[in-house]
């Protein structure tokens, strides 16, 4: 392998493949780790005040996984220093987990702003490297220049005292978000991979429900005893995991092509992209919950607020899954849309158990949301599952007038 050599635009015409590499699944790998590790605090403090901390440091991991993500699809340079590049994003990736225990006023949030700079840093200079491409220069000069920006304001902020650190947090999160929205104009002429992008967005899905996975043992651990409402809650808990997984890749048909060839696609696919990270964030807020759910003591219940936030980011989930659905080609078809109509109100259903959240067990809520995710299956998969309730009914009616059997 070569120290550098050129970097090649990757090719979207059809036929033309591009499969996730080891390295890539490795990276994936990592940054659902941290993800997990910043997880941590929220499996303790599930509030909404901990919920908000939570969501701000698994956004900054997302986003950096996005920025590298979208590089890749776009740009060949598997070299030896690309291989550095890449270790180095991991490791500051690794740094942020570290440092996401803390409270955003602590010295901690400095070294995980300090860290996700770094992350930054080396992003701009892998799109300084890209640069010598002649038809993609604007593209990279403006990815490298606001990444790059955003960079030198996050390093500066974790110099800086509470409450300046803050505000120049939100200068550096701006400069961030507005570098994507600047360069779109040149997504429709140079898109990312049709073909390599859905699948690290997949590849991120299953390793993310892998943890929610994880999320449902360690909570069977905590058991001693094993009453009836922790083995419900462990089946339930790992079934709406496996479900996740059924909607998302059979369902709704996430992880499909996704080709860019009029205004139309481009509006879609930015849907799909950015609507991915509140999918993410509610499901790894699912999955803590879950754990929450089957760790309770027999007879205990959960608190009205952590209740609420089970419900809600379990409805959120779903809501999130048919909005991706949209964004596919088969969201012309009338009866595919009635059907997403169909379950998001029957989920909306579910919103009156919030007022009895003292009352009911947590065990309720997970094989609500369960069922709800089985129905959701049925309605937005193949035919066949489709045309399922109908020819069930059909069949009990034909038995019924039978009459006895006797």
């Amino acid at each position: 392998m070569q120290l550098s050599r050129p970097i090649r635009l990757v090719s979207t015409e059809a036929g033309q493949s591009r499969r996730a590499s080891w390295l890539e699944l490795f990276f994936d790998l990592i940054f659902v780790a941290a993800v997990a590790q910043v997880s941590v605090p929220l499996s303790t403090d599930y509030t909404v005040h901990g919920l908000g901390r939570y969501a701000l440091m698994f956004f900054l991991i997302w986003w950096a996984w996005l920025g590298h993500t979208m590089y890749s699809s776009r740009f060949d340079s598997d070299d030896v220093l690309h291989r550095v590049l890449t270790f180095i994003q991991m490791f500051a990736a690794a740094a942020m987990a570290a440092n996401a225990k803390a409270a955003f006023d602590s010295r901690d949030s400095a070294g995980f702003g300090a860290a996700y700079a770094v992350l930054r840093t080396v992003q701009s200079v892998q799109y300084l490297r890209a640069r010598r491409l002649r038809e993609t220069r604007r593209l990279t000069r403006l990815y490298a220049a606001g990444t790059g920006g955003a960079a030198v304001a996050w390093a500066v902020a974790a110099t800086m005292p509470i409450p300046a650190r803050f505000y120049v947090w939100t200068v550096a999160l701006l400069v961030d978000l507005s570098t994507p929205w600047i360069a779109a104009r040149y997504t429709r002429k140079f898109p990312p991979h049709p073909e390599h992008l859905p699948e690290r967005f997949g590849l991120f899905t299953i390793i993310l429900l892998g943890e929610s996975v994880a999320a449902v043992m360690r909570g069977m651990e905590s058991q001693e005893t094993w009453p009836v409402s922790a083995a419900i809650s462990a089946i339930s808990g790992l079934g709406l995991a496996f479900g996740y997984w059924w909607w998302y890749f059979d369902g709704v048909k996430a992880a499909a092509e996704r080709r860019i060839q009029a205004g139309r696609d481009l509006k879609a696919f930015h849907v799909w992209t950015y609507i991915h990270f509140p999918l993410y964030l509610s499901i790894a807020v699912v999955g803590v919950g879950v754990e929450h759910v089957i760790s309770l003591p027999a007879g205990s219940h959960l608190h009205r607020e952590e209740f609420l936030i089970l419900v809600f980011s379990g409805l959120l989930v779903t809501v999130l899954l048919q909005i991706v659905g949209l964004t596919s080609e088969t969201s012309h078809n009338i009866r595919w849309r009635r059907s997403h109509s169909y379950q998001l109100l029957l989920l909306l259903s579910a919103l009156p158990f919030a007022w009895f959240s003292t009352a009911a067990p947590g065990w309720i809520v997970l094989v609500y949301l369960f069922g709800t995710c089985g129905v959701g299956i049925i309605l937005t998969s193949s035919n066949h599952l489709r045309r399922l309730p109908v020819e069930l009914s059909n069949r009990l009616w034909r038995f019924a007038k039978q009459g006895p059997l006797y």
